[in-house]
């Protein structure tokens, strides 16, 4: 492959014109040129670089963004050699990690020593700047966000400056970049808070759609972490309750775990869905099969193991975060659009909870927040149901994630963040000629 690099820099650098896409087959780029930095000093010369050639920069991770939030026809970062943990601070109990560190490797290494992030995302292949940089979350009726777990921040900025952010230090960055869409600087690395590794007993059984909706309050109220799947065209759903437990660990049996994790959720179920593309009129029998498909288990394991599930169908999302008080009645006005509509979705929606943040373009910043997420199996029309899901979530104030497909612009966003403008006006002080800009970031945030 062709160099494009300075001289100085010993990282990778890729050839020009290759393309680059990401994981849902949903956006491609084809950038100038790629380099993978194996410091933040290497990072920072491909920034000035960059400036010097007149091209943009943006930094991808795995490509699990459903948005061209990543996407540049400038310099590509690939922080592949940016990985692994850079020290262990049991005095604080934080964790420092490089930014191109997978989550999965994280959950692994944090484990072995006896350490665990206190909530986490129902996938963990995202890198770790990747996930926080764009609001990943979980559920938590008290544990927020990725991102709110974040105790420091390096970064590079526009002009190749290394700035480290704390509460105590830049703190008006460190409100702002925890989720900072690429639009602040490139992420170096994160100094997570962590504690003892614990045990959190999982409880999942089918429930009636309306039995959740009329217990809702009571449901999020009595679990530490409570999610629910609802099947279009049907009357059901599967729960989850996650809360701790003080053992003993109990995990999933092997073969239990392939049969219902593998077999049934991704075998199975991509099985389905393609039947399901082929022939639209099949996927209301589909749904009624596929969720009474699992039955209820109970299983206590650590953390990781408990939160994340594999997801090897590949698919299309939209979620948006809306205050929780407003959740049952937005899900019963999306059964309502589904039940009088021609549309046929075969994939599941997911509900999940988070505690208000202090996170300035946090999904969950200065409100109790459920999120609501509808999918589509890849390759199947979505955007009739996905126009229509939008315009109940957007009546109810609804905050689209950073990462999942919208089609909300500046206008729209400045109402619905109280922080907007401390946002922006720090990108200005940060990125004034908007070397880390894209056709997303300015959609989203204006030019």
């Amino acid at each position: 492959m062709s160099s494009t690099a300075s001289g100085k820099t010993s990282g990778k650098t890729g050839g020009k014109n290759a393309t680059w896409r990401n994981w849902a087959g949903t956006v491609a780029a084809r950038p100038a040129r790629e380099v993978a930095p194996a410091s933040a000093g290497e990072l920072a010369e491909a920034v000035r670089r960059a400036a010097e050639d007149g091209l943009r920069v943006k930094a991808v991770g795995s490509g699990h963004s459903f948005t061209s939030i990543a996407a540049t026809d400038g310099v590509l970062i690939r922080p592949d050699l940016l990985t692994g943990i850079r020290r262990v601070d049991r005095d604080a109990m934080t964790v420092t990690v490089e930014a191109g560190t997978p989550l999965k490797r994280l959950n692994a290494a944090l484990a072995r020593e006896g350490l665990s992030l206190a909530n986490m995302g129902d996938i963990m292949e995202q890198t770790v700047a990747g996930a926080t940089g764009t609001g990943t979350h979980g559920t938590g009726r008290d544990s927020a966000s990725i991102a709110a777990q974040i105790k420091g921040l390096e970064l590079v900025t526009a002009d190749g400056s290394l700035l480290t952010c704390s509460e105590r230090e830049n703190p008006d960055v460190f409100a702002a970049a925890r989720i900072g869409l690429g639009a602040l600087g490139i992420v170096t690395a994160i100094t997570f808070a962590v504690e003892p590794l614990f045990l959190l007993r999982a409880r999942e059984e089918p429930m009636p759609f309306d039995r959740v909706l009329a217990d809702f309050d009571e449901l999020w109220a009595e679990n530490e972490h409570f999610e629910f799947y609802w099947f279009p065209h049907t009357g059901n759903t599967n729960t989850k309750r996650n809360n701790r437990s003080a053992g003993p660990e109990r995990p999933v049996g092997r073969w239990k775990g392939w049969f219902e994790d593998e077999f049934l959720s991704n075998g199975v179920f991509q099985a389905a869905n393609w039947v399901g593309r082929a022939v639209p009129a099949t996927v209301p029998a589909i749904a009624q099969i596929s969720s009474k498909a699992l039955s209820a288990r109970t299983y206590t394991d650590i953390p990781y193991k408990v939160f994340t599930s594999p997801r090897r169908v590949r698919f299309v999302e939209m979620e948006y975060a809306v205050p929780r008080e407003a959740v049952v009645e937005a899900l019963r006005e999306l059964r309502a659009m589904v039940g009088r509509s021609r549309l046929r979705i075969s994939f599941p929606v997911e509900v999940r909870t988070a505690p208000a943040d202090d996170i300035t373009l946090s999904t969950a910043s200065g409100r109790e927040t459920a999120y609501i997420a509808v999918h589509m199996f890849k390759g199947t029309p979505y955007r009739g149901y996905f126009t229509a899901a939008e315009r109940i979530f957007t009546a109810h104030e609804g905050r689209p994630h950073w990462g999942k497909l919208h089609t909300r612009d500046v206008a729209y966003l400045s109402r619905v963040y109280p922080g907007f403008g401390q946002f922006t006006a720090l990108r200005d002080r940060l990125d004034p000629d908007r070397r880390f800009q894209n056709d997303y970031l300015r959609r989203v945030l204006g030019p």
